[in-house]
Parts: structure tokens; C-alpha cells; sequence
């Protein structure tokens, strides 16, 4: 990103501003995370770069975040959120991952070859659709596809009103269908799997060789990790591009209106059942099932439905009893903190 910041091309917005008070406007700076190392935050003000070294009184902020800074640049306040992306942190770790925040519209990446996945497709729409933010699925490297209409009209059918673009990530008149969401002062979040096309993507849209950038497999048609962390970068138009690690382990967690709203169609459909309860196998009267029957309804959809509300609810449900624990922990240190003040006094 260039030295010379304003807040509007750093894509704040209204939203943000009414969250302030008069005080706060006339004496904090205004920050924005744009980069996330292991001890530190690099922001962005008006002024320039600084950073802010992570210690325990800070809360987790994620790249997109907006902070409020004292004049001597130490922390005052973070600003709510007007979008959040997140997932449960990869492994047996029982906690989320935040993965960008602020974000207006998130390019869902797909490669247009072997590694083509719906199922895949549908995981992002749901953390995208949870985190309110506009998704567009942009399926990459149509140059490798013989039958790309084909592969878009699969994906069109998941919903008619989604946004899906076909392009050659390295070729500037084909990525400039992606122009009309990359206006000043909006942010874009890059989503997808490790070599879908998103650093070159990146690169394109920047004009510029920022990100380093990797050819595919041969044995597989699956590309080679290249990104490895996470960072804001300014496009010359002024929206500003957040191009993300891949994830090869993307698993839901506490995301039941992202599934909802990604499955919209199913649940309008299990409305109309006749049981309240139904489970949409072999029950009379199922409008899932008579919409599969008659060609209007994938299978595969109804089963990938299902799969991530059980995951969902697993990980919601244990993050949900870790956050109670951690409350309860809390409790317990302030009483214990509480009492030793009144030891000592006495």
C-alpha cells in the first residue's frame, strides 16, 4: 500500500464514524489493521504506518479491523464490527479463527479444472452469507476449461440472484469483470482453496507483482500454496484487496444463518412439508423429497445440507461451552483478585 493514507480510501464508512463521540473524533486517531504478525499489528492512519505490539489487555482484532488509538499511539478501543469472517481454527483446537473484518464483498475462488468442488463452493457461501457481506464466485483458470458454461451454470444453479464470474486470473481484460466491486473505499476479502488462483488474482487487480505466485500440480490439478499471511493491499482504483492463506481445512462453526441463508431454497421447500419434524428420507407429504423426485433439487445438495448444520452445530455447540468456561474462569480470578485486595486491607 502507498504511504499517503486518507480515511476514505482506507474504506471507512459511516458505520464506523457514528460509533464515535465528539471527543473521540476531535482527539483519537483513527487505525485500520492492515497486516497481522506473531506480536504485532500493523496499522494504517492518516498519518502513515505504525504498529501495535499484541499484549493481553488488547482484544483479538484480524486484519479489517478498525481501532481507536490515543494521540500517543497506545490502544483505546476497538470499533464494532460491519462484517466478520471466521472459522473454527484448524485441528482438534476447540476456538475460532478470525479470518477478516469490514469487508464488503469476498470473491469466492474456484478453479475450473479438477478440483472443482460445489460442496466447496457452498462451505464459503456459508461463512460469507453468516459474515453479511456480498459474495461473488469468481471460478478461475478458464483457460484450462474446455466447457467452462457448462461449470457456471452448475453454480448458478445454487442460486439464481449469486454473482459468478468466469475468468483467466492472468488476464487483465478478463479480470476487469470484477471491476464493478472494486470501487473506492470498499474492501474485498479473497476466499478459496490453495492454488485456486487467488495471488495471481491478486496480482492482476493490483497491477503489480505483490504476492508470489505458483503453478499447479500435474498429477492432481490442485495448485501449490503460495500466501502465508494475511494482508491489506491498496488496488490503484482505491478498493482495497485482502488476499488470504489458503484452507485446505475449512470447518463451519457457529454458523447456522450462513447454512440457512445458503440453503434458502431447502428451507423454504421443508416448509411446506407435512411434518413439522421432517427429516426429508422417506416421510408422505415431503416437499424435499418431491423436488428431488422431479428434477428441481439436487441430492447432493440436500446431503451437503445436512452435513454442515451437523458440523455447525458440533463446533457451536463446543465453542459455546468453552466460552462459558472462560466467563466462569473469569469469575473466578476477579473473586479471587477481589479477595486478596480485601486481605490485604484488613
Amino acid at each position: 500500500m502507498t504511504t499517503e493514507y486518507t480515511l476514505a480510501n482506507l474504506g471507512w464508512q459511516p458505520f464506523f464514524q457514528q460509533q464515535m463521540n465528539l471527543d473521540e473524533w476531535d482527539l483519537a486517531v483513527c487505525a485500520r489493521v492492515i497486516e497481522h504478525h506473531r506480536s504485532e499489528y500493523e496499522l494504517a492512519t492518516e498519518t502513515g504506518r505504525q504498529t501495535l505490539t499484541i499484549t493481553p489487555s488488547i482484544p483479538a482484532l484480524t486484519v479489517g479491523d478498525w481501532i481507536l488509538l490515543q494521540q500517543n499511539g497506545r490502544f483505546l478501543r476497538t470499533l464494532e464490527r460491519k462484517s466478520c469472517f471466521r472459522r473454527k481454527a484448524a485441528g482438534n483446537k476447540v476456538a475460532e479463527q478470525l479470518i477478516a473484518a469490514n469487508v464488503d464483498t469476498a470473491f469466492i475462488l474456484c478453479s475450473l479444472n479438477d478440483d472443482f468442488n460445489l460442496n466447496r463452493i457452498e462451505r464459503y457461501l456459508s461463512i460469507v452469507n453468516d459474515a453479511d457481506a456480498e459474495p461473488v464466485v469468481v471460478l478461475s483458470k478458464m483457460d484450462l476449461c474446455e466447457d467452462s458454461g457448462s461449470l457456471r451454470a452448475m453454480v448458478q444453479q445454487l442460486d439464481n440472484l449469486l454473482c459468478v464470474e468466469v475468468i483467466n486470473c492472468q488476464d487483465t481484460a478478463s479480470v476487469a469483470a470484477l471491476l464493478p466491486w472494486c470501487q473506492i473505499g470498499r474492501t474485498i476479502v479473497l476466499l478459496g482453496s490453495s492454488g485456486a488462483g487467488k495471488s495471481t488474482l491478486t496480482n492482476t487487480l493490483l497491477g503489480e507483482e505483490i504476492q508470489a505466485t505458483n503453478t499447479i500440480r500435474e498429477d492432481d490439478a490442485k495448485g501449490r500454496h503460495t500466501t502465508t499471511s494475511r494482508s491489506l493491499l491498496a488496488m490503484p482504483d482505491g478498493a482495497l484487496i485482502l488476499d488470504t492463506p489458503g484452507m485446505r481445512e475449512i470447518q463451519l462453526a457457529d454458523c447456522e444463518q450462513g447454512v440457512s441463508a445458503t440453503f434458502a431454497d431447502i428451507e423454504q421447500l421443508a416448509e411446506q412439508c407435512r411434518f413439522g419434524n421432517c427429516q426429508h428420507e422417506s416421510e408422505p407429504g415431503c416437499s424435499v423429497k418431491k423436488a428431488i423426485d422431479a428434477g428441481e433439487l439436487d441430492q447432493r445438495r440436500l446431503l451437503n445440507y445436512r452435513k454442515l448444520l451437523r458440523e455447525q452445530a458440533l463446533h457451536g455447540a463446543s465453542l459455546a461451552e468453552r466460552r462459558a468456561n472462560d466467563r466462569a474462569l473469569s469469575r473466578f480470578y476477579s473473586r479471587v483478585q477481589k479477595e486478596a485486595t480485601h486481605i490485604k486491607r484488613g
